[in-house]
């Protein structure tokens, strides 16, 4: 076999490597969970050397479970979690610190000082994003005021910034390459989504060495080889967007107007708006959805911190279910009579209310609710969230009437979940044959690139559909369910802009 790509999928929770056949098919998985860290209320990290250590080990197994050798695979793909930074030393190739994780809000009083000082307008203007512990530019900042002598190598030139892309890029090629992607440079609070390049008064503004920072790319573009130990033979590095963008590249959704929404340890949706950078009123977010032969296509992207870990949490936290599909069946007998409301903000709330302060929350409890009403009350909270997105995209851009959801990630698999989604946004859902669309969209973009896969036409017209779930629910009862929703929000915020 010939065009097969082998495709990394560096996640917030896990790892795994996926190789796609030319036919677009999965012929191996590997997938290693590593450890989360959280040394203080709202702060998240990983060990870099563990995001490194079980990609390696994930890349490895899907290799040898594939049978394909070297001369087999045409390209290596990358798309990871976004956001989440590392600094690491140039000539050691240590990191100087943890990964801090993009739900991390440690940055918070940091955010708030810029917002006083009137300086959000100008990075919203140049970046597309809002002033939050979010997004990377915040993450450096601590990190060279809270490490010991970080600064002052930084400004020696001693250390590089990067995100999750980068740092396996790193490792990959043996330290020789220091390279990202314009989707993942795109959501670090630095990088001038219009101009397409880093901005040096925001790198001021936050303290931040421009010599820090890695060479950006198209997300189709030559990314250096790997070392010819790491992987049994030096392979080509043709692929890399962030998991979103790979979701959408993934998804097909090439045309304007198109949605998808992936549903992992967090939700985001992406609406492509094409070559027009679209300003959010709703406090969305404007960002690249991939830049392909040095043309920018945008999108509107609403962000949700807590999806599928609220799921998690019912599993590790309260211990109400030993597994994720547990959910699904609590949630379907639970007591149609009760109506609890979960309000996931461990992390605080993202978009549309962008509240690093708040904190999750259930409504509506009596005696006898029990862990089937909690469970339905999380797997509803992702269609609550999602309507909020939709609704502020809508009122941003009318660049269509009708939407179809594009949906992927592990929540998808509950049908269940999936119905409420389409009841709750009150338009179709539709789920693919191929559920791993970020991992297929960083194999396409790799594929594109050798010249083993085809273009986007070919590639949107073999998009498969499983099922749709199309809304049968009452409005008088969505309106209700809404209703008491937004009240249960308005409850948990910190604040009431």
């Amino acid at each position: 076999m010939t065009g097969a790509v082998l495709s990394i999928d560096q996640g917030t929770t896990s790892s795994r490597a996926i190789v796609f056949g030319p036919d677009f098919t999965s012929l191996a998985i590997g997938q290693q969970e590593f450890p989360q860290h959280f040394p203080k209320s709202g702060w998240v990290e990983h060990d870099p050397e563990d995001i490194w250590t079980s990609t390696l080990s994930v890349c490895r197994e899907a290799l040898a479970k594939s049978g394909l050798g070297p001369s087999e695979i045409a390209a290596v793909g990358i798309t990871n979690q976004r956001e989440t930074t590392v600094v690491w030393d140039r000539a050691t190739g240590r990191p100087v610190y943890n990964a801090i994780v993009w739900q991390d809000r440690r940055t918070a009083d940091l955010c708030a000082r810029l917002r006083a000082d009137g300086l959000e307008p100008e990075f919203t203007s140049k970046t597309g994003l809002l002033l939050d512990p979010y997004f990377s530019g915040t993450k450096i900042a601590w990190i060279l005021d809270n490490v010991e002598g970080a600064r002052e190598r930084a400004e020696r030139g001693e250390l590089a910034f990067g995100t999750v892309d980068s740092w396996l890029i790193w490792n990959l090629t043996g330290g020789k390459v220091h390279v990202t992607d314009a989707t993942n440079a795109s959501r670090t609070l630095i990088y001038n989504i219009h101009d397409n390049a880093w901005d040096d008064d925001l790198c001021r503004m936050l303290g931040v060495p421009v010599s820090m920072l890695p060479e950006v790319k198209d997300c189709s573009a030559d990314f250096g080889e790997t070392e010819a130990s790491v992987l049994g033979a030096p392979l080509p590095i043709f692929g890399v967007a962030g998991d979103q963008q790979a979701a959408t590249v993934g998804q097909a959704c090439f045309e304007p107007g198109m949605v998808k929404s992936t549903y992992g340890t967090g939700c985001f949706s992406v609406m492509n708006t094409g070559a027009e950078a679209v300003t959010s009123r709703n406090r969305l977010l404007t960002t690249i959805a991939y830049r392909l032969d040095g043309r920018t296509t945008y999108a509107l992207e609403g962000s949700i911190f807590v999806a599928g870990a609220a799921v998690q949490w019912m599993r590790d936290g309260l211990g109400i279910i030993a597994n994720a599909a547990d959910s699904q069946a609590l949630a379907e007998t639970a007591d149609p009579h009760q109506q609890v409301y979960m309000v996931p903000a461990f992390v605080g709330l993202g978009a549309p209310y962008w509240d690093a302060e708040a904190r999750g929350a259930l409504f509506g409890l009596t005696r006898s609710t029990g862990p089937k009403e909690i469970a339905r009350a999380v797997l509803e909270s992702v269609g609550y969230q999602t309507r909020d997105l939709l609704d502020a995209k809508h009122a941003d851009w009318s660049g269509t009437e009708e939407t179809v959801l594009r949906v992927d990630g592990g929540m998808t698999a509950s049908d269940w979940t999936m119905q409420f989604l389409a009841d709750i946004l009150d338009a179709p859902v539709d789920r693919p044959k191929v559920i791993e669309t970020t991992a297929l969209g960083a194999a396409w973009l790799a594929g594109l690139k050798a010249g083993a896969w085809p273009g986007q036409k070919e590639f949107a017209a073999r998009w498969q559909l499983d099922k749709r779930f199309s809304p049968n629910m009452a409005s008088e009862q969505r309106d209700n369910l809404l209703a008491g929703w937004r009240d249960a929000v308005r409850r948990t915020r910190s604040r009431s802009d």
